[in-house]
């Protein structure tokens, strides 16, 4: 089968009558006293026509630059598959691509398998930097910054300064969420996310929240503390597990939207009104929590600018060595999930 010839620089150059250095500096985009605005235009209208394509595996050999942004995001214990369910990631992708698009680059998304060395993709594939978005093993990291390349940590409790960091202050929406439910007239409230690690989000989210009860003169439980995926799925059927063991809690703080939403929707499919039996407050503010019914209250974070934040910084880490610690603020949302606690429980209504 015959294969169509691939269309080279050189072929472009003949084609429309000027050097390879001029075809070059058009393709390119370069301003040049040499060429004229009229040659630039007549070279990439040839260009086009003969369906020129560049080759980007020769130019990241002679510039030593790939154009490509690594991004890692975290995979499921259970399946061990990315996380594309849960909307939070499409979001902050969504940010990262369209940063790194408009600056001339693409990005390379991936997970890491338990017996996988990102650090030599990073270096096979000539990324010009990393955004890694989560938490992960000391080893992992250790390997990344052996290879030189400028990484950016998202979400990540990391003390060391060979990285950039994008984060929120996870411990403080913590606090405001719980605090949200307590002036709401809620005492009584339960903590929901997935397994506390140290250091990460989750563990900084419930330090809040065990602040907030402590300023309010009450002493946080253990039996009021849930434990499951970032699940929609396993969330509801905490839902259910709650209702048919029953719990003593008014209201409840999950640390993720995601998992708020299979709460919310878990309650109700048991026959449990929300908020008018328990109140739930969710974390991040993704595009769902106020396409839900009811629409949920939530700590908001501008998740997709966390995205094109954390692509900025890695565009800025390319050319620059100096570090930055990057702090995005957050917010809390009252929707139609919290309420003034209701005598309902008590009356058994």
């Amino acid at each position: 089968m015959d294969m169509k010839k691939r269309v080279s620089i050189k072929d472009v150059a003949k084609a429309a009558g000027v050097s390879v250095a001029t075809t070059s500096y058009a393709l390119n985009h370069v301003k040049s006293s040499r060429i004229s605005d009229s040659t630039a235009s007549h070279v990439r209208e040839v260009a086009r026509r003969m369906g020129y394509v560049p080759n980007l595996s020769a130019r990241t050999m002679i510039k030593r630059k790939s154009q490509l942004i690594g991004v890692i995001i975290p995979q499921t214990g259970t399946t061990n598959e990315m996380d594309y369910r849960n909307p939070f990631y499409a979001e902050i992708l969504s940010g990262i691509e369209r940063v790194t698009r408009e600056n001339g680059y693409h990005i390379m998304v991936s997970g890491t398998g338990p017996n996988q060395d990102y650090s030599n993709i990073a270096q096979m594939r000539q990324l010009d930097a990393v955004i890694i978005i989560g938490t992960y093993p000391s080893k992992f990291l250790d390997d990344i910054r052996q290879t030189g390349i400028p990484v950016v940590l998202v979400d990540a409790y990391v003390e060391d300064d060979a990285f950039h960091q994008v984060r929120t202050n996870d411990r403080q929406g913590g606090y405001l969420a719980t605090e949200h439910l307590l002036e709401l007239g809620h005492r009584s409230i339960a903590f929901v996310s997935d397994a506390v690690r140290f250091p990460g989000v989750f563990e900084q989210r419930y330090l809040g929240y065990r602040d907030a009860l402590k300023a309010w003169g009450l002493v946080p439980e253990d039996a009021l503390r849930y434990e499951c995926n970032v699940s929609y799925i396993d969330s509801l059927r905490l839902a259910e597990r709650i209702v048919r063991e029953g719990c003593k809690a008014d209201a409840f703080f999950v640390a993720a939207d995601v998992m708020a939403l299979g709460l919310i929707h878990g309650f109700i499919s048991s026959g449990v009104h929300v908020p008018e039996d328990y109140s739930v407050i969710g974390f991040d503010d993704m595009i769902l929590a106020s396409m839900s019914m009811p629409q949920i209250s939530t700590v908001r974070q501008d998740i997709t600018r966390k995205g094109e934040v954390a692509a900025q910084v890695a565009m800025d880490a390319i050319k620059s060595d100096e570090k930055q610690y990057i702090c995005l603020p957050l917010t809390v949302v009252q929707r139609g999930s919290t309420g003034p606690k209701s005598s309902r429980k008590e009356t058994g209504l």
